[in-house]
């Protein structure tokens, strides 16, 4: 995450020393655990999915940010949210910038930071710094897996439950990553434009080349207009139809980037919309992915 986006976040700061003060209001409704019942916060309902997922019905999972028109760069967390970081059995957050608010709290509580998982960190590829690794397959079944094993740690009696689905979820991750690949080996050469970096790791198991300018994923990521002659180039290769796709972010909508949506509309350049967080109405990870990605594929003309 750029320096602009992560400044979005700075109100977070604040969250700290109040994370103890009582009957403060949460951005997002939920229930108190029953006594005895493992919890899990996720920062979003992505990472909240996948934990559901494993988690089953030996934990109750909630995440922070939920709301499928919001922005999480934007997100300005309260004091409720970071006593429900304090006190859950595990935290599942993305890590590498993306969801500051939780290291506000987890900087000054070193238990919260020992019951955190960061899904950044578990990425393989080191040498990649997009933070998007929700779309990364590698790193999801390492999330999956760090979540049975310490789940199972604060509850030995429910670790065979833990795995067996953890185990069965990355089975289903990776018949979605092979059927991602597939793309690319039906459409050899396949380019697109993103207004924003979000589906790195998609196009990547894709094998689908992105082609946005360097300078225009910067401008964009620090909320700064981009330079003409990247706005010109962008342009261009939509008009004439020299990208197969354009990935979209709806929802961080600017006039630069609804203009693009417009010219490749008027080109009849297919559009992907890529979110960061669940649509409304889905809870499943495994379905959002598999849905995003047979809708790359049809964008592409590749068999979905």
């Amino acid at each position: 995450m750029t320096p602009a986006r992560r400044a979005a976040l700075t109100a977070g700061g604040a969250l700290v020393a109040l994370t103890l003060v009582a009957g403060c209001g949460s951005s997002t409704a939920t229930s108190e655990a029953a006594p005895g019942t493992l919890t899990v916060v996720a920062t979003t309902n992505v990472w909240g999915a996948v934990a559901s997922a494993v988690a089953g019905p030996d934990a109750q999972v909630d995440s922070i940010i939920k709301d499928p028109a919001g922005d999480p760069h934007s997100y300005e967390s309260t004091p409720a949210d970071a006593a429900r970081i304090s006190r859950a059995n595990l935290v599942v957050a993305n890590g590498g910038g993306y969801d500051t608010f939780v290291a506000k709290v987890t900087g000054a509580d070193p238990a919260a930071k020992a019951h955190t998982i960061e899904a950044f960190d578990l990425r393989p590829d080191k040498a990649d710094d997009n933070e998007h690794v929700w779309f990364d397959p590698a790193t999801v079944k390492a999330v999956a897996d760090q979540i049975a094993q310490r789940l199972g740690q604060a509850e030995p009696a429910r670790t065979a439950g833990l795995q067996q689905r953890a185990q069965a979820f990355d089975a289903q991750v990776d018949r979605i990553a092979a059927r991602t690949a597939a793309i690319g080996q039906a459409r050899p050469g396949t380019q697109v434009i993103s207004t924003e970096p979000i589906a790195h790791y998609l196009l990547r198991t894709a094998g689908v080349v992105d082609v946005t300018p360097q300078d225009f994923v910067e401008a964009v990521e620090n909320e700064t207009d981009p330079s003409a002659a990247s706005l010109v180039q962008v342009g261009d290769a939509l008009s004439a139809r020299r990208v197969t796709a354009l990935v979209f972010n709806p929802q961080t909508e600017t006039p630069v980037v609804q203009g693009l949506r417009d010219r490749a509309a008027g080109a009849g350049v297919a559009v992907v919309d890529v979110t960061e967080t669940l649509p409304a109405g889905v809870t499943d990870y495994l379905q959002w992915v598999d849905g995003t990605r047979a809708a790359l594929a049809k964008a592409v003309g590749a068999p979905s």
